[in-house]
C-alpha cells in the first residue's frame, strides 16, 4: 500500500496533459478527498447536488460512478433531485432542517452533501448547511470545497477529469491500494 498523496500524484500523471493542471493542486485536493472517502467506508450515502447549469454533471456521475463494468460493489450515490422533487421550493434554514430530518431517517448509517456548482446558487446553501459535505465550489473558496472557476472555458472537461481521479480513488482505497 502506498500514502494517497504520492499515488494521487502518479494518477494525475498518468492521464499526462490532460490532467496536468491538478499536478499543484494536488495538495488541496488530497486531504479533502481522503476524508470523504472514509464516510464513504463507513456506510454513508453521498446525496449528489449540482447547481442547474451542472444537471448533466450529475446524471453523468451518477450513471458512471455505479457503471455495470466496474469490478466493485454498487456503491451509494443517490441524487438529491430525485429523493426530493420539491428541492427547488426550499427556500429557508428550517425547509433545509426539515429535509435534513427525513434523509437522517432515509439513511441511517448517515449520509453526506456531494454539491457541484456555483457558490451563489441556492441549492449550494443545502450543502454548506452541514459540516461533512464534499463540494466542488466555483468561484468561492470555503471549508469543505475544492474551488474552480466558472468562467474557466475548460471547467466542463476539468470536471470530467476531476470525477475520473475521484473514481480512480474511490477504487484505489476500496482494494487497499492506498492508506487514507
Amino acid at each position: 500500500m502506498q500514502d494517497f498523496i504520492k499515488w494521487t500524484l502518479e494518477a494525475i500523471r498518468e492521464e499526462k496533459s490532460l490532467m496536468s493542471w491538478m499536478e499543484e493542486r494536488r495538495v488541496e485536493w488530497t486531504p479533502l478527498l481522503a476524508s470523504r472517502l472514509k464516510f464513504l467506508l463507513e456506510g454513508r450515502t453521498f446525496i449528489v447536488i449540482t447547481d442547474y447549469e451542472r444537471s448533466w454533471f450529475e446524471s453523468y456521475l451518477l450513471k458512471k460512478i455505479n457503471r455495470t463494468s466496474n469490478a466493485r460493489p454498487l456503491l451509494p450515490f443517490v441524487s438529491l433531485r430525485a429523493l426530493y422533487p420539491a428541492l427547488d421550493e426550499i427556500n429557508s434554514k428550517e425547509q433545509i432542517l426539515l429535509l435534513q430530518d427525513m434523509l437522517s431517517l432515509a439513511f441511517p448509517n448517515g449520509y453526506i452533501y456531494f454539491y457541484i456548482g456555483k457558490s451563489i446558487d441556492k441549492r449550494a446553501a443545502i450543502a454548506k448547511s452541514a459540516e461533512s459535505s464534499y463540494m466542488w465550489l466555483f468561484d468561492e473558496q470555503a471549508q469543505n470545497s475544492f474551488t474552480l472557476n466558472s468562467s474557466d472555458e475548460n471547467l466542463d472537461v476539468k470536471l470530467l477529469t476531476l470525477f475520473k481521479l475521484f473514481d480512480k480513488s474511490i477504487d484505489a482505497v476500496l482494494f487497499a491500494k492506498v492508506i487514507l
